[in-house]
């Protein structure tokens, strides 16, 4: 694994340098969407919904959309002035009961590892929220935002767990949760006989994702039949660089025209005519270089005989 951040855990006068490191990966099956005829891939490009004009990464910007329906552009002064954190320090706010945090508020999952020189702390610190049944609350900054996780442990490694925002958690607000209703006995009965039959301790490995597996497989056995097309893919840099001079092109004709000015005529294609008589040349004084040097070694050959 790759570590993605760099900092500390800090709890009092407790400092525990760490490397971040995601906890997860997305293994879903990923597809492309393609042309059915050939097989080529379909591009997106990004169009101006206004003019109809692509646009180059440089002129897009961020935009924020009111309830109203309109558009408020933000620049990047706009965000210089946004509080922003840059801190290298998940700082331990308070240590409360493990099941006080509902899985719900739980987002993404790092594991934190200890530099060589911090294993004590990180030790103890491990040790000592399992012994408490206990998990940490800290804040962290990651890519600028702050926000806030959990420490706690898991198979003897410290995990952080990103959190969302109280807001960010929607409410159950049902009307049909039966809350009125009363239930039996006997239906309690059956249904509790119904879980013991079914109780049991959790195994990973007992799951699998089987529409993946049969995905691969379908996969697999389409490029064992030969069902399987080569597609030509273009570099991504020359389909750039023509759009980009085409659009340059248009903006000098365009800049033009609103000057009043006519377009630049067509060049016309060069002659060849006057190439071939410079060929010609080149060989004649060729050939005269060449005879004189012929001349000498005749010369030589005379005097080597007398």
């Amino acid at each position: 694994m790759r570590a993605i951040w760099k900092g500390a855990v800090s709890f009092g006068l407790v400092n525990v340098p760490v490397r971040l490191y995601s906890a997860t990966e997305n293994h879903d099956v990923q597809f492309r969407q393609v042309h059915r005829e050939d097989g080529g891939r379909i591009r997106y490009r990004r169009i101006c919904q206004i003019d109809g004009e692509e646009v180059s990464y440089d002129d897009i910007a961020k935009g924020y959309e009111t309830e109203d329906g309109d558009m408020v552009i933000l620049t990047d002064e706009d965000f210089a002035d946004l509080p922003s954190r840059t801190s290298k320090e998940i700082g331990v706010t308070k240590f409360v009961p493990a099941d006080q945090i509902d899985p719900m508020w739980l987002d993404k999952s790092y594991y934190l590892e200890p530099d060589k020189s911090a294993t004590k702390p990180y030790v103890l610190l491990r040790d000592a929220l399992e012994k408490e049944k206990r998990v940490a609350i800290v804040t962290v900054s990651i890519r600028t935002r702050m926000t806030m996780a959990v420490l706690r442990v898991r198979d003897g490694v410290i995990v952080m767990q990103t959190m969302l925002w109280p807001d960010e958690v929607r409410a159950a607000d049902f009307a049909n949760l039966g809350g009125d209703e009363k239930t039996s006995k006997q239906e309690m009965d059956m249904a509790k006989m119904l879980i013991d039959q079914l109780a049991g301790d959790y195994d990973p490995d007992e799951y699998e994702d089987d529409y993946a597996l049969a995905v691969k497989e379908l996969v697999r056995a389409k490029v064992e039949g030969g069902e399987v097309r080569a597609i030509e893919t273009e570099e991504e840099e020359s389909g750039e660089v023509v759009d980009l001079l085409a659009a340059l092109a248009r903006s000098v004709e365009k800049a033009k025209a609103g000057r009043g000015e006519a377009p630049a005529p067509a060049k016309e294609p060069a002659k060849k005519a006057p190439a071939r008589k410079t060929a010609a040349t080149t060989t004649k004084k060729a050939a005269a270089k060449k005879a004189p040097a012929k001349k000498t070694a005749a010369k030589k050959t005379a005097k080597k005989a007398s």
